[in-house]
C-alpha cells in the first residue's frame, strides 16, 4: 500500500484541549480503520508541524477523506504528501530515460 506523511498543526482550540488528545487519538486510529488506513506511527514534533502521522493507505482519496474527518473536529490543521520507498523511487529512476528521449 502507498505511504502517506501527514503532518498536523494544533489550533486555538486544540491546544487548549490539549489533555484530550489520548481520547482524539484513539479516534482518530478508529477513523482511520473504517477507511482501511493503517496507522504506522504517529509523533510528537517541534518545528512547524506538532503532529506527524506516516500512514499505509490504499489511495490518496482515502487520506483526503481521513485528513478532512480528523480536520473537522476543528482541533489540528492537516498537511499531507505522497512518500515513496527507496524501490519505488528506483523504479522511477529506472523509467526516467524513456521520458528524456525526444
Amino acid at each position: 500500500m502507498p505511504t502517506f506523511i501527514c503532518s498536523f498543526s494544533f489550533t486555538d482550540a486544540g491546544i487548549r484541549g490539549i489533555m484530550d488528545t489520548t481520547n482524539r487519538r484513539a479516534q482518530a486510529r478508529m477513523r482511520a480503520g473504517k477507511l482501511g488506513i493503517k496507522v504506522k506511527e504517529m509523533y510528537l514534533t517541534s518545528g512547524d508541524s506538532d503532529l506527524l502521522y506516516i500512514l499505509e493507505a490504499p489511495n490518496g482519496e482515502s487520506v483526503a477523506k481521513f485528513a478532512l474527518a480528523v480536520g473537522a473536529q476543528g482541533n489540528v490543521r492537516s498537511k499531507t504528501v505522497r512518500a515513496y520507498t527507496e524501490s519505488e523511487f528506483d523504479k522511477m529512476l529506472q523509467e526516467l530515460p524513456a521520458l528524456l528521449t525526444p
